[in-house]
């Protein structure tokens, strides 16, 4: 007897029904809206996953940067223009005071980038290639927003307040948007990695479309299939060669591992040096006027920083990439140690130049210093310190990206001309230069923290960012269609996408620290930005939450104290250990699950031996 469905039960799934409907619609809708679909999907049919990785990657940078842009432009750069031309009735004008500590403040409110009179031709070139002179004064630099608050008929925007809390926003809207991208590469990633789930007969038998016809997305297809198939056989087998080694073979691919680290320690530490030395003597030679006065060497004095931190940036990854084959890793531990390498490369150099200028801006951390006892920081040398930083952030963007253009144009070119035109056998031995996709990651990685570190003193950095990785996605493709060969060694993209994701987290996660340490610790600069006469940067907050009701100003003063801070990191700790006992729980149901398929493959083949 079949039971009839009530007019409710009826009702409720024609609603579901139409709404899986709408959603299924709305989702195709969406993929042909998604930026570079077809260039993507052309790129995975000729080259594989491996590369097309690289592109969907470089899309999903040029998204955040616009959305950054976006944020940063609606929020901080179109109010102070729009306030600039409105008489406000409200302007918190710096209140410089005059103590025992102080002393004579007018020292620190003397700040003029501009020269008087007149300047040499080539002065214009220069300010925009460095951000210094009449760049400082344009909202592309901290230095030129003021600490203005407005209010107008209720309406009320206080534009310090705006400039931290943007800046909190993006830094959150990146850490999620890249959270929610790793999970989904992960759970794909959980089940292409292990070999156990490496299924050739899935791949040969079911991965093909039969309702496809355009020849030309057949032969992508052809080929995708071809480099999927190509990666899973030489993991199996570089996985045979290690199963198969004795143990006094182990032992000395181990001791080898370990001398081959230790060089390329040494290596680094070198690199960190000449970082260090070059910066210093960088910030002392831009002061002397025989150097201001000469347009090549005030330019090569001025992106030296930037040119010894991108030739070890060059230099070093190719030696890492020649050291990693002596240590017999498999093919996807090549990839990660590599990246790891030269992540920790890139990133501590970051750190090494900005370490290099806040040990000039703080006096090596003595406040009592001649040079940093008036201002509280060293004024002689930096009227603007926010604005110093930026612009050295700015320099390594527009060399980078200089760099990305010069090797494409006057390397990767000729090259393949070469090669094409030229039948001299060791021409020919180099070759058609390979598509180097950890490498390029890496590059756009670095990138990525040279801007998420460089927006809080440099606003618009975001959009030049995302102009920048416009262009060079399409460089990029041009020199992959024109001047790259297939690579010899394939890799998977599914787990190539969840670790470029990984790097691009602690990429983040370094960034957050020199931002967070100039908002708690530095004090602002006197005579410029948005936070001009305030002890820190972070004083913004509490000034305002003083003029709240009271009802609000003890609400977030409970927020801050020990009574809600410790309550809520016991609570995050007991959710952190439950979501890991939930993880190692699926881990092992989906362990306990490809042993049941093992065993039900192993009972059929010997059913089928008895037969």
């Amino acid at each position: 007897m079949i039971a009839k469905k009530t007019g409710w039960q009826s009702w409720k799934e024609d609603r579901q029904r139409s709404f899986r409907k709408f959603k299924s619609e709305t989702s195709e809708t969406l993929q042909y809206m998604e930026v570079w679909r077809s260039t993507l999907q052309s790129i995975e049919g000729h080259f594989g996953t491996g590369i097309e990785s690289y592109f969907s990657f470089l899309r999903f940078l040029v998204l955040m940067n616009f959305v950054t842009f976006l944020l940063v432009g609606g929020f901080i750069v179109l109010p102070s223009i729009i306030f600039n031309e409105l008489p406000p009735t409200s302007i918190n004008a710096t209140t410089a005071t005059t103590d025992s500590t102080t002393g004579n403040i007018s020292v620190c409110l003397n700040y003029n980038p501009n020269e008087q009179g007149l300047v040499v031709y080539y002065t214009f070139i220069i300010d925009i290639l460095m951000g210094t002179g009449f760049m400082e004064f344009t909202y592309m630099f901290y230095g030129y927003y003021k600490n203005t608050s407005v209010n107008l008929v209720g309406f009320f925007y206080n534009i310090p307040l705006a400039y931290l809390i943007t800046t909190v926003i993006y830094f959150l809207l990146s850490l999620v948007w890249m959270v929610i991208r790793s999970v989904n590469g992960f759970k794909q990633s959980l089940v292409t990695e292990d070999a156990a789930m490496s299924n050739y007969t899935n791949k040969v038998f079911a991965g093909w479309d039969f309702c496809m016809k355009d020849p030309k997305i057949l032969r992508q297809k052809q080929t995708s299939i071809l480099y999927e198939l190509k990666i899973d056989l030489e993991e199996d087998k570089m996985r045979r060669i290690h199963a198969e080694r004795t143990m006094s073979q182990r032992a000395g691919i181990y001791i080898l591992r370990i001398v081959l680290n230790l060089l390329i320690m040494c290596l680094i530490g070198a690199a960190f040096y000449c970082i260090y030395l070059s910066t210093t003597t960088s910030q002392s030679l831009l002061q002397d006027k025989e150097i201001k006065g000469n347009f090549i060497r005030e330019l090569l004095v001025g992106y030296l920083p930037s040119i010894v931190i991108t030739a070890a940036n060059v230099i070093l990854p190719i030696v890492f990439n020649i050291i990693i084959t002596f240590e017999k890793h498999t093919l996807n531990w090549q990839i990660r140690l590599t990246l790891i390498r030269s992540v920790f490369l890139r990133l501590a150099s970051l750190g090494m130049l900005l370490y290099s200028l806040w040990d000039n801006i703080t006096c090596s951390g003595n406040i009592e210093d001649s040079s940093c006892k008036t201002c509280g920081y060293n004024s002689s040398l930096y009227k603007c310190w926010e604005t110093r930083i930026g612009q050295e952030m700015y320099k390594l963007m527009i060399f980078d990206f200089l760099t990305v253009l010069v090797v494409i144009l006057l390397v990767d070119f000729p090259r393949k001309l070469m090669v094409d035109h030229c039948s001299c056998k060791l021409i020919q031995l180099w070759g058609q230069q390979e598509f180097l996709v950890p490498q390029f990651v890496l590059d756009i990685i670095y990138g990525q923290t040279v801007c998420w570190i460089g927006i809080f003193f440099c606003p618009l950095l975001s959009l030049l960012n995302t102009i920048k990785y416009f262009i060079i996605f399409y460089m990029k493709k041009l020199t992959l269609f024109t001047n790259c060969r297939p690579a010899e060694r394939a890799f998977r993209s599914s787990s190539a996408n969840f670790f470029f994701l990984l790097v691009l987290l602690l990429g983040l996660a370094l960034s957050w620290v020199p931002v967070l340490y100039s908002i708690f610790v530095i004090k602002p600069s006197a005579a410029c930005g948005p936070f001009r006469g305030q002890q820190t940067i972070w004083e913004t907050i509490p000034t305002v939450v003083k003029g709240f009701p009271q009802a609000a100003d003890e609400f977030f003063v409970f927020i801050g104290s020990q009574a809600f801070v410790i309550p809520l990191f016991l609570a995050s700790c007991i959710l952190m250990f439950y979501l890991m006992a939930l993880s190692s729980s699926y881990g092992k149901l989906v362990n306990m699950l490809k042993d049941q398929l093992q065993m039900e493959r192993s009972r059929k083949m010997f059913l089928n031996q008895v037969k």
